[in-house]
């Protein structure tokens, strides 16, 4: 057990915000931790890292426990380089493997046979031995293979930290994290700043993850492809689900409606025992009877009366006239970004079509050009060539991701009432009311209220313009998880055409007829399906991509023509020496391995002069083995 915690609570002033909590974390527990926004998670979680202090009940954590806990956005601030930054985790043993070559110095300089010898090959061998239970030749390995997957391929290792984006530095944030490996790791938003790459690439690792999880995110993907338990916070209390997301949407309905049920059952009982006592107390023959009644009805333990689900948001869309077939034909039609010299061509010849009752989603790395391509074709940004054509009783309306359709300095009410002004006010606020924008908030003015909020008044514009082709760009970011299932279940049962920029993979499961790649080589791909089955078939065409480079690879080969009798002997002469090479180094692999189990032989140990030599000769092994690694792979690559 990494931690417990039992009947805990926390308030500031007279606002509780948790209340009895009880919760265990297991070594290899995989949790999701969910709840509407301030419904206290992240101050759950800065209780449990001692960030803050629980007001009553017990927290226990296990004494070599290491907890590891990445805050939501909070990148690293530093002015020394990625790999410095990274180096940092493994300092520890830096400094061992910067000791081992102290004293190899210092043994080189000294008689093999003098006491200052002796000492010192005493301590290269524990120094030795320390490193190599630090797991010291894997360290940089394991820097590459982390900062790899977290989307740092392509970024110089000796790029200073502060000059990176407030992105990066989440991401390395968490890829410095990672390498840290905490016996219980948290996470706060985790998929914040990363593309489909990097997200396949962290669910790969976190399922490996030798230690416990525990997760907030609203990436429903995310937390189906991990977790095992899902935590919700809810009116202050603690409940736990057995599954995956998905999973506990099945668990969380069944238990209200048992819920139900019984306090159903139970208040039955209760009104047919309190009338039978009210009929029959004062009765000589049976007041004995109504007596243990009452005594039944003290004992009786009462069930809660079920509070229900927290109100939700209330979302459909509607439209009035339905378009023709052929909702839009873009042809040949070109996309750019920037201006002057900054000016970037993304598409030159760009077709896209779209039928009636389609649901097409857009998907492609950041920068691609997926939300510059909406407003073009709603005729936000102008295209030098190609056309563009809406078909016929066409009614598109937009969602914006960055809410720039939003006039900022409005309030909220106003917002939606200048859009339709020969509304009533109450029918104005009604809008408003049924996506949680009510009292005071509405006299708020749009630039102060939070993203969600924000979000949610796109969809009452979007609900209230009764567009027949809906145009979203991002339409779940900013919101919890709850609208987001409201939101989906809305656009799933909307009968007109949706075209959508997303990259809630929840999402693209659930609503696509068609998914849609865009490619930073101007390329453009289609797939009849969800996402899964665009992962399915993007795996079948990445393979069969990479047959055909091989085929031309052994193709160009043969087909090198003429070669003289010198090149011919050099080739023999490099495929018998990568030969010999290979035998080599599986001949020092197995000298090596000998040496290193030689180091714990009691005869070795106690003797400093077999220990030294033994370690000197296994250097000298490595060193050799190294060298003809680097032989061999310089002879590969000529081929």
């Amino acid at each position: 057990m990494i931690l417990a915690m039992e009947n805990l609570s926390k308030s500031y002033a007279a606002n509780t915000v948790l209340e009895d909590i009880t919760l265990k974390i297991e070594d290899n527990d995989r949790i999701g931790l969910i709840g509407v926004n301030g419904a206290g998670k992240s101050t759950l979680l800065r209780i449990i890292t001692g960030i803050e202090q629980h007001d009553e009940g017990t927290l226990s954590v296990s004494n070599h426990a290491k907890i590891g806990f990445l805050q939501q956005n909070s990148g690293l601030e530093s002015s020394a380089t990625i790999i410095e930054e990274m180096r940092k985790v493994f300092a520890d043993t830096i400094k061992t493997e910067n000791d081992m070559r102290r004293v190899e110095k210092q043994m080189a300089e000294c008689d093999t046979n003098s006491e200052e010898y002796i000492k010192l090959s005493e301590e290269y061998a524990k120094l030795h031995s320390k490193f190599e239970a630090q797991d010291g030749y894997q360290v940089e390995v394991k820097i590459k293979t982390i900062l790899n997957g977290m989307g740092f391929a392509d970024k110089s290792p000796d790029t200073v930290t502060d000059t990176l984006s407030g992105g990066e530095k989440t991401r390395l944030a968490l890829a410095k994290l990672l390498l840290e490996e905490p016996d219980l790791l948290i996470l706060d938003e985790p998929t914040n700043h990363l593309d489909f790459k990097t997200l396949t690439w962290l669910e790969g690792y976190l399922s490996e993850y030798k230690g416990a999880l525990l997760i907030v995110s609203h990436d429903r993907y995310f937390l189906d492809k991990l977790v095992t338990s899902i935590c919700e916070i809810e009116r202050h209390k603690l409940i736990r689900y057995k599954g995956n997301y998905s999973k506990y949407l099945v668990l969380k309905k069944e238990r209200l409606e048992r819920q139900q049920k019984e306090y159903e059952i139970q208040s039955q009982q209760i009104a047919d025992m309190e009338d039978y006592v009210r009929r029959n107390i004062v009765r000589a023959s049976t007041a004995k009877s109504a007596k243990s009644r009452v005594a039944a009805l003290e004992r009786m333990e009462r069930v809660e009366k079920p509070q229900g689900e927290l109100k939700s948001a209330k979302i459909s869309f509607e439209y009035d006239r339905p378009p023709v077939k052929d909702v839009l034909k873009v042809s040949g039609i070109d996309l750019r970004v920037g201006e002057g010299e900054q000016e970037k061509l993304l598409f030159d010849n760009l077709d896209f079509n779209v039928l009636r009752g389609e649901k097409v989603a857009i998907i492609g790395a950041n920068g691609v050009g997926k939300s510059t391509f909406l407003k073009v074709i709603l005729g936000k940004l102008p295209h030098t060539h190609g056309t563009i054509e809406w078909g016929k009783h066409v009614n598109a309306t937009y969602f914006d991701q960055e809410g720039k359709q939003l006039n900022p300095d409005n309030t909220v009410l106003d917002e939606l009432w200048n859009r339709f002004p020969t509304s009533y006010e109450q029918q104005i606020r009604n809008m408003l009311g049924g996506v949680l924008l009510t009292g005071e908030n509405v006299y708020k003015k749009v630039s102060v209220i939070s993203g969600g909020e924000r979000a949610k008044l796109g969809f009452a514009v979007l609900m209230a313009e009764r567009g027949n082709v809906l145009v979203l760009d991002e339409p779940t970011n900013h919101l919890d998880l709850d609208t987001k299932e409201v939101l989906d279940k809305a656009l799933c049962s909307f009968d007109g055409t949706i075209i959508t920029v997303s990259h809630d993979r929840y999402l693209l499961n659930k609503l696509p007829t068609r998914i849609v790649e865009f490619y930073p080589d101007s390329t453009v791909r289609e797939y009849k399906g969800n996402y899964d089955y665009y992962l399915e078939r993007r795996a079948i065409e990445q393979q069969a991509e990479q047959e055909i480079v091989q085929e031309k690879k052994e193709k160009s080969a043969k087909k090198t023509g003429y070669r003289t009798k010198q090149q011919k002997s050099a080739d023999a002469k490099r495929k018998l020496r990568i030969k010999e090479l290979e035998a080599l180094i599986a001949e020092y692999e197995e000298e090596i391995g000998r040496l290193e189990a030689s180091l714990s032989d009691h005869e070795v140990m106690s003797d400093y002069v077999k220990m030294n030599e033994v370690c000197q000769t296994l250097e000298e092994k490595k060193a050799m083995r190294s060298d003809f690694e680097d032989e061999w792979l310089e002879l590969i690559e000529e081929e």
